[in-house]
């Protein structure tokens, strides 16, 4: 998680990381130290992004999962087309990492 706030910071950072804690940064390659304080403020916006992406990994896998229902051959029902923008849809308006987990999928339909 520090390494990912560190390179969120500084997307070109060399460091290590001992115990995923704070005091045990090693700055390497002549990477220019960032302040814990910085470190430690951008920790929650890792947070939110990390549950984002699980979110849209699921998300995206749900989709995949009806993707053939979309094709120019089939005819997609009302109630599919639904669930599908539902689901493309689920990310919106998402801001803190409980927001993320109170997420409840919609049902696909039969």
């Amino acid at each position: 998680m520090i390494i990912k706030a560190i390179q969120k910071i500084n997307p070109t950072a060399q460091v290590t990381v001992r115990g995923n804690n704070v005091n045990n940064i090693e700055w390497l390659n002549g990477t220019p130290p960032i302040p814990k304080e910085q470190i430690l403020a951008i920790i929650p916006q890792v947070e939110l992004d990390m549950a984002m992406e699980t979110l849209r990994a699921k998300r995206n896998k749900l989709l995949a999962a009806t993707d053939y229902l979309a094709l120019s051959d089939q005819t997609l029902s009302e109630a599919m087309a639904t669930y599908r923008q539902s689901l493309r849809d689920i990310t919106n308006g998402l801001t803190t990492v409980a927001d993320v987990e109170a997420v409840v999928f919609p049902t696909k339909p039969e």
